[in-house]
C-alpha cells in the first residue's frame, strides 16, 4: 500500500474489493451510459447495493463520457455512489481529457456534497480497454492537480482489483509525490 499525504489530503493505493471499502463516505461506480447493472466494477457494486441503486440511478441516464452523478450507496457500507462514466479507448476522444474529466468531476461532487473520503476504482481500464499505464498517469495526475479546489475531501483512495495494477498507481502516487516536492 502506498500512502502519501499532498496539500492535506491523504492518497492512497490499496488492492481490494470497491464494495467492501468501510469507513468511506462515498465509492465510485466506472458506470455504463444507462447506469445499470452491467459487468465489471458497476455490476459488483450494482449487486452489493441491491436493487435500489439501480431504480435511483437509471433515472439519472444517459451520462456522457467524463460526466459524474450522485446517488445513495443503499447497502454498500458507505453513504453515496457516484458514478462516472469513462472513455472507451480508442472510441472516445480525447480519451485522456474524458477519464480526467471522470475524476475532476467526482472530487467535485463529493466536494459539493461535503464528503471527506472517496475511493476510486480504476476507471475505463476494464472493458472499455483504457491501457493501465497511461490510466493511472491521467488519474493520478488529475487527482493531485484538483486538490486545491477541495475544501472538505481530506482522503482519496485508489482501489484496485490486483496487485499488478495496483503497482502501476503506486508508482504514478510516487511520481506526483516527489514532483510535487
Amino acid at each position: 500500500m502506498a500512502e502519501v499525504t499532498i496539500k492535506g489530503v491523504n492518497i492512497q493505493c490499496v488492492q481490494g474489493d470497491i464494495t467492501d471499502q468501510k469507513g468511506i463516505e462515498a465509492v465510485v461506480n466506472a458506470a455504463n451510459a444507462q447506469l445499470l447493472t452491467g459487468g465489471g466494477v458497476a455490476g459488483a457494486i450494482h449487486k452489493a447495493a441491491g436493487p435500489d441503486l439501480e431504480q435511483e440511478s437509471s433515472k439519472l441516464a444517459p451520462l456522457k463520457p467524463g460526466q459524474a452523478v450522485i446517488t445513495d450507496a443503499y447497502q454498500l457500507p458507505n453513504q453515496y455512489v457516484i458514478h462516472c462514466l469513462g472513455p472507451v479507448y480508442g472510441k472516445d476522444e480525447p480519451a485522456d481529457e474524458l477519464l480526467a474529466d471522470c475524476y475532476r468531476n467526482a472530487l467535485k461532487l463529493a466536494d459539493k456534497k461535503g464528503i471527506s473520503s472517496i475511493a476510486f476504482p480504476s476507471i475505463s481500464t476494464g472493458a472499455f480497454g483504457y491501457p493501465i499505464e497511461p490510466a493511472a498517469k491521467v488519474a493520478i495526475e488529475t487527482v493531485v492537480s484538483s486538490l486545491n479546489e477541495l475544501s472538505t475531501v481530506k482522503s482519496i483512495v485508489f482501489v484496485l482489483f490486483s496487485e499488478s495494477d495496483q503497482d502501476v498507481y503506486e508508482k504514478a502516487l510516487q511520481q506526483a509525490h516527489s514532483d510535487q516536492s
